[in-house]
């Protein structure tokens, strides 16, 4: 009988002294949290879309809180909620410029040749595994809309000859479809990027064509006629230099023949030079 109250004691004792040292370590190791974080993780929209450049939503209220970021950064949230968290802080709304995804290719089934025919998963990854897909073009899209069915925010849609279409007032720039691409065809730029080659064919000449009736040549006039260094060609492909954004213009379209080479309107609008050959088949091609 002694023995089991000397146990029970020293239990006791033992869990007497633990809990004390938990209610020590609580105060001593205790982390402050400003409570105005859960109220702006509230105010965000919970896409956890990484567009901020933030691992998701409360590591940027975190970040908006400490003053280490402006509300306007996060690109998922409409204005009017950024301007609410930013009246909140007491801050500017701040924010950079939009960014947005593009992609390089055009090709869609009424101007780039199929070499063969695919059968399995509806899946751009899937049938890009089977010899790259069928396209005749191995660079371009497959039309099988995995980037549309992964972007949470409906910023694309697949147009009637297969190719994904960016919706740039919804794009908030997330990266998603830039990921699961298994081309590599989309990339995220600036809004303010018009000029734009919509192909990563890295063939010369007949051969690209071959494939793809809007393909870049590399016949180098794009290059010719803009402002010196803007444009470059590179692997058979124009290349464009952003960092000289601030003179871009539609003059380098102009003599495009297949109209590779683009200008991207604020609303929308794709513009071709005058030269470009002018597309009128809405049909698929036949399988080559």
């Amino acid at each position: 009988m002694a023995t089991i109250l000397t146990a029970v004691g020293f239990m006791a004792a033992l869990g007497l002294i633990l809990a004390s040292m938990l209610v020590v370590a609580n105060k001593r190791l205790y982390v402050y949290e400003d409570p105005r974080i859960d109220q702006v993780e509230d105010l965000l929209p919970k896409a956890n879309c990484g567009a901020c450049g933030t691992a998701g939503c409360r590591p940027f209220a975190e970040m908006l809180v400490n003053g280490e970021v402006e509300p306007g950064k996060c690109t998922a949230n409409s204005k009017s909620m950024n301007q609410i968290i930013a009246d909140f802080l007491g801050v500017d709304v701040g924010g950079g410029e939009q960014r947005v995804a593009r992609l390089a290719c055009a090709g869609g089934g009424n101007v780039a040749y199929v070499r063969a025919t695919y059968s399995g998963i509806p899946s751009c990854r899937a049938a890009a595994l089977v010899s790259g897909g069928g396209r005749g073009c191995s660079w371009g899209c497959l039309g099988f809309g995995d980037c549309e069915q992964v972007c949470d925010f409906g910023a694309i849609y697949m147009n009637p000859q297969g190719i994904p279409v960016v919706i740039e007032d919804k794009c908030t720039a997330c990266g998603d479809c830039v990921t699961v691409c298994p081309k590599d065809l989309f990339s995220l730029h600036l809004a303010s990027h018009r000029l734009w080659v919509a192909c990563k064919n890295l063939e010369f000449g007949d051969q690209a064509e071959h494939h793809c009736e809007v393909a870049c040549t590399a016949c180098g006039r794009c290059a010719q006629d803009s402002p010196e260094g803007l444009i470059r060609i590179e692997d058979n492909l124009a290349i464009i230099d952003y960092a000289k954004n601030d003179i871009a213009s539609k003059v380098a379209i102009e003599r495009c023949p297949t109209g590779a080479i683009l200008w991207l309107q604020q609303d929308g609008t794709v513009v071709k030079g005058r030269d470009a050959r002018k597309v009128v088949r809405k049909g698929a091609l036949p399988v080559a």
